[in-house]
Parts: C-alpha cells; sequence; structure tokens
C-alpha cells in the first residue's frame, strides 16, 4: 500500500532552505528533542493509513512523539495502526468526536512545544515536519500550513494556505496550480491555514482553548484561524513543507449543513457588531448563493437544519463571543486585510454558477467591501 500511494514522491521544494530549516534545529538540539507532538486523526480511513504514518516514522526526527487517534472506526484502522506501528501513540475512541474534538484530545496528552495535526489521508515528504517549525522562532507568527499537493495528480497543488471571503466561505488558495507557478515556491501571510496539515505552539493553543468542539468537522481550522489572528498573530504558508494529499471535493447534504452551520458560527464568534451590521447586505446575498446552490442540488433541508441549530445555539454563542472578545488584540479592519472580496465559487459549483458569480455578485462584494473598509478606516 505504501509503494501504491508513493510516499517516496520527489520532494520538488528548496533544497536549500531544507538544508537552512535542519541546520536551525540542529543547532537547538536540547530544545528539539521535545520539539513536536504530531497527531494523526483516523475514522475509517484504513486505506490510507499505512502510508500516511509510513511516510510519517520515515522522516521523524529523534525526540518527537506521534499520537495517532482513532475515532471509533468500524473498518479496522485501529488494529492496522496497533500492528503495524506499535512506536506510535494510539487513542481509541469510544464514540466519534469528529476532527476538532479528537485532536482536541490528543493535544491534551502532548507532550511537544509544538502542536502539529496531520490528515490520515496524506504523505509527507522529506524536511516537510523542520519548514513547518522553523518560522516560529519569530515571536509574530501563530500558525503554519505546509504545500499541500494533489496526491493523484503531484504536479498539481491541492492548496498553499486557505482563502477566505469575507463572508465567511474558504476555499483552496491555489487549488490546481502547476509546477511552473512562482506563488508555490513563495512563503506567505494568508487568511487560513489548512487543516490537513498545520503547526501552532503548545502556548497559544492552550490559550486559545485548542479548537472548538462545537464544530466537529469542516471549518474548525478557518475558527482556529481567526482566533489565531484576533490574538495579534499570522498564519503563514512555507513552500518547503511540502506533502500530498488525497483530496476530493465532493459536497454532499450532510456536509452542506456542517458548512453553513459553522460558517455562520464563526462569524457570529468572531465578527464585531459593527462588522456583522455593515457587511449585512453582503451576507444576505452569500445566504441567496447558499440557498441556490442547495435547491439545485436538493439540500434545502439541510440549511434549514443549520439555521435551526444556530437559533437554538444562541446563547452558546454569545458565550463564545465574550471568550473571543477577551483576547481580541486586534480589530476587523486589521483582520480583514488579508481576506478576499472577490468570491471563488468555482470550487464550490459548476461554471454557470460561478460566471453568474464573477459578472453579477463579485462586483457588489467588491463594493460592500470597499465600503466596509472606508467605515471602519474612519
Amino acid at each position: 500500500m505504501a509503494g501504491k500511494h508513493s510516499f517516496e514522491l520527489e520532494y520538488i521544494g528548496s533544497s536549500v532552505q531544507t538544508l537552512k530549516t535542519r541546520a536551525y534545529l540542529h543547532q537547538n538540539t536540547q530544545e528539539y528533542s521535545k520539539t513536536a507532538t504530531i497527531t494523526i486523526v483516523c475514522y475509517n480511513h484504513s486505506r490510507h493509513i499505512e502510508a500516511c504514518l509510513s511516510s510519517v516514522l520515515k522522516t521523524l526526527p529523534e525526540g518527537c512523539e506521534v499520537i495517532v487517534v482513532d475515532n471509533a472506526s468500524t473498518d479496522g484502522s485501529a488494529e492496522l495502526v496497533e500492528k503495524l506501528f506499535p512506536q506510535f501513540r494510539l487513542i481509541k475512541n469510544t464514540v466519534n468526536e469528529g476532527f476538532a474534538g479528537a485532536n482536541n484530545t490528543a493535544f491534551k496528552e502532548a507532550n511537544g512545544r509544538y502542536l502539529v495535526a496531520l490528515n490520515p489521508d496524506t504523505v509527507v515528504t522529506e524536511g516537510w515536519l523542520e519548514a513547518l517549525l522553523v518560522p516560529f522562532k519569530e515571536a509574530e507568527t501563530g500558525l503554519t500550513t505546509a504545500r499541500i499537493m494533489l496526491l493523484q495528480k503531484p504536479s498539481q497543488a491541492n492548496t498553499c494556505g486557505n482563502e477566505m471571503h469575507f463572508t465567511g466561505i474558504t476555499t483552496c488558495r491555489g487549488l490546481g496550480w502547476s509546477l511552473d507557478e512562482p506563488e508555490l515556491y513563495r512563503s506567505a501571510i494568508v487568511p487560513a491555514i489548512s487543516g490537513a496539515c498545520f503547526a501552532i505552539r503548545t502556548e497559544l493553543w492552550n490559550e486559545l482553548g485548542g479548537f472548538d468542539p462545537t464544530f466537529f468537522t469542516y471549518l474548525e481550522d478557518t475558527d482556529l484561524s481567526l482566533r489565531v489572528r484576533l490574538s495579534g498573530y499570522k498564519c503563514v504558508y512555507l513552500p518547503d513543507a511540502v506533502i500530498y494529499h488525497d483530496y476530493t471535493n465532493q459536497f454532499s447534504s450532510r456536509k452542506l449543513y456542517f458548512l453553513e452551520r459553522n460558517r455562520l458560527l464563526l462569524l457570529l464568534k468572531c465578527y464585531s457588531t459593527r462588522s456583522l451590521l455593515l457587511l449585512l447586505p453582503a451576507l444576505l446575498l452569500a445566504e441567496a448563493l447558499v440557498w441556490g446552490y442547495a435547491f439545485t442540488h436538493g439540500a434545502t433541508r439541510s440549511i434549514l437544519e443549520a439555521y435551526g441549530w444556530v437559533f437554538i445555539q444562541r446563547k452558546e454563542i454569545l458565550q463564545k463571543r465574550k471568550i473571543v472578545k477577551s483576547y481580541r488584540r486586534i480589530n476587523d479592519y486589521e483582520l480583514f486585510r488579508e481576506m478576499q472580496w472577490r468570491l471563488n465559487i468555482g470550487q464550490l459549483s459548476g461554471p454557470t454558477l460561478a460566471k453568474l458569480a464573477d459578472l453579477a455578485l463579485n462586483p457588489i462584494f467588491w463594493l460592500t467591501y470597499k465600503a466596509f473598509q472606508l467605515k471602519m478606516w474612519r
């Protein structure tokens, strides 16, 4: 299986930079010996987990620990990990805690100074971890994320950090970029990291309370990114940390429910009241798009259920707003500077709706975004 998934794929990043990152870490051996805890949350990933853990084992620096959390899988994933990777710590959940909750469970047991989350359907390359950790020598670095390539099309990018539209819709930055795209090799400050591979200081993770387990799955990485940025830190994309991801962009009614529910949750948690009021026309326009998609895909019930959940949880959401406000260090004007006004709806729907959004809706989003900036600047 490991051969099938080609975890020995050629590392295409800058070898010079990789050597620099390794040199930095090896100059700090005592600190590095307890540098990172890597967590991998698995739910019915028996066809992926061997290749993933084999690649991690092959590239794992001395002293780093790996924790695998099995989220009550029914396909033998936990047994496979137990049999093939006894050197890794395995936590067997009796219930599915979701991606957010299971990572929280693992990180509570972590000993590393840095916490690294990795999807079970990924394959890592030589030097990935070193490259992911080195930027933390800069105090303003809050989160780092990898150059994530498509496992089935290794010459194309999956995501280089995530883009975030100011209405909360999040898409892959650089999806489909080829190896001759210059931006692929440039580090960048990004609006959000990808949950498929990211790193954070343990201290900051604990300060923010980790993932919000309410999200369960989807957009928990965007919520974490917003809270990190509101705390005054940066999200950084690192081209020399290269991994490959068995990515599929398929929507189901269940996925649409979580995406809509969690998008509304993160907006209500993280945006100021003034911002929500100023952006209301654009937010309503985004809702119209969501309804259009749901109607054409027979998933209107998912949207109604998402609204119902938000209404039921309104008191808890208000409490979450207070918690975010307690560690907020920047205003929404600064927060929005790294977001996009143009909605890249092509990743979320077919070409017809994408063309409609670009011609009719994006000009409205642009006007709203610019008016918001002007109001907030004043």
